[in-house]
């Protein structure tokens, strides 16, 4: 895998120049600042949303990806061809200072809370500081690329809080919380913008879960956060593999299934309305349940049609009917031989409504597993945390000045101020923002010693302090799981 998300050529060579990584009107703003100014501090926070909490994840990727090589002279002369045909000034003089100064590599310090911090909204998450004068203002220039840190977070955040609701239906129906891992499937790969969406919010999912059939995600998960093998997947069929026999021999196109793939231990998922549901249903439970049964597999029903609640509910019921169930401790029945994946129209407030209903009818949790796609990587946005990355502070001449906006028109988009960095409470885990340098009561006092800094430094003038695995991210998001 190269260093950028996309290829070596064409269009990725074009996206891989960090100068022009950004919005048109930044080229300008270098001479927009006062003229004494000499060093610029910003910071990125989720100013509410959807959750109340964030899971901080993406940051390494990004950086990994883009600013852990250098600037060159042909960027530089690429951006200059470019800006000056497309109407805006350009800072030649600052990109090259850079080269010649600083090896190419950008003259900034990004600090961050450990990836895997779940952290409520309204605090911040990120800074980034340049205090080289001659190009203080790299710290808003990032902006652009360092915001889309929004997305591999939202993804991270929703797939958290949708393990917490199925965990919470799995310790009041199932007496195995082990299958919680993979309980959630990424289906999201072709429902996406781009490869890039689709390596990003891939990984993202990954840090809560680990079943997944988006390749690319399981790749850069892989790649950027040090794993063998970040996520797992099991044969499945899909309509074209079905539909293919012909109606005629559907019954043969499901026997093949179970032949090829079909082994003790082993998961085999079944695509099965392709024509009737219901019909496919009654084959599978006279014609092919010996089969099943002889093979000692589980068979995995996927019906992808029709209302999401009432399809798994009417499916889990024939299913018992045909292959029975147990009753496990929680007083919930578990089928035998035979599960379900719901793989349509799974978004958060379906999967809930789901399980809901399987517990109200006396299922356990165990007997079914979530497919999400759209809804897992692409039907979310910026705002769905409400994400901005703002200047707070800037030094003029030697002094450090607080900056923020607080427009009369929206009191929520009113931003912090100073240089910031993120405390967290030693005995509760509690987290706050507060203003650098630390005032001489955070440490004095036996409870201000409760207190500790959050935030680390994990790039520094082109190096990359901080090389998480995606292991220890796992940990940290769900350390206090119980």
């Amino acid at each position: 895998m190269t260093n950028e998300f996309s290829g070596p050529s064409g269009v990725s060579a074009i996206l891989s120049n960090p100068i022009l990584n950004t919005d048109s009107y930044k080229a300008s703003h270098y001479l927009q600042y006062p003229p004494e100014a000499s060093a610029m501090f910003s910071y990125i926070e989720s100013r509410g949303g959807r959750y109340d909490r964030t899971l901080f994840f993406g940051l390494q990727m990004l950086i990994k990806a883009y600013l852990c090589r250098p600037i060159t002279a042909p960027m530089i002369d690429e951006a200059k061809a470019f800006f000056g045909a497309h109407g805006e000034p350009f800072n030649e003089a600052g990109w090259r200072y850079v080269v010649e100064r600083h090896g190419g590599y950008l003259p900034v310090r990004i600090r961050a809370v450990p990836e895997g911090s779940v952290v409520p909204t309204h605090n911040v998450l990120v800074t980034v500081e340049c205090d080289d004068r001659e190009v203080f203002w790299l710290a808003s220039y990032l902006e652009t690329l360092l915001l889309r840190v929004w997305y591999p977070i939202t993804v991270a955040t929703q797939s958290w809080h949708l393990r917490k609701t199925i965990r919470d239906y799995l310790l009041k129906t199932s007496d195995d919380l082990t299958q919680l891992p993979f309980k959630l499937h990424d289906f999201g790969a072709r429902g996406v913008s781009s490869a890039e969406s689709a390596a990003i919010g891939g990984a993202a999912h990954l840090v809560s879960f680990m079943g997944s059939d988006t390749v690319l995600g399981v790749v850069a998960a892989n790649h950027y956060y040090n794993e063998t093998m970040a996520a797992f997947s099991v044969p499945a069929a899909e309509h074209s593999t079905i539909t293919s026999w012909g109606r005629e021999r559907e019954t043969e196109a499901y026997r093949n299934m179970i032949a090829k793939f079909a082994r003790p231990g082993a998961i085999v998922s079944v695509v099965s309305d392709s024509y009737d549901l219901f019909a496919a249903l009654k084959v599978w439970g006279t014609e092919l349940k010996q089969a099943v049964l002889d093979s000692g597999g589980t068979l995995v029903i996927r019906p992808d049609s029709g209302d999401p609640r009432s399809i798994v509910l009417q499916t889990l019921r024939a299913l018992e009917a045909s292959f029975g169930s147990t009753v496990n401790s929680k007083g919930r029945r578990v089928l035998n031989n035979v599960r379900v994946i719901q793989g349509d129209g799974v978004n958060p407030d379906s999967l809930e409504a789901i399980l809901a209903a399987m517990d109200h009818a006396g299922f356990a949790a165990d007997n079914i597993v979530f497919g999400m796609g759209g809804a897992l990587l692409q039907q979310i946005n910026r705002d769905t945390q409400r994400f901005a990355m703002k200047c707070s502070a800037i030094r003029l001449g030697d002094a450090w000045h607080d900056v923020s906006k607080n427009p009369v028109t929206d009191s929520t988009k009113r931003s912090m101020k100073g240089r910031l960095t993120l405390l967290v409470n030693r005995r509760t885990g509690e987290y706050r923002t507060a203003t650098l340098p630390l005032a001489p009561q955070e440490n004095a006092g036996a409870a201000a010693a409760d207190w500790r800094d959050a935030m680390v430094t994990v790039f520094d003038s082109g190096k990359l302090l901080v090389d998480d695995s995606l292991s220890a991210i796992r940990a940290r998001a769900h350390a206090h799981e119980g």
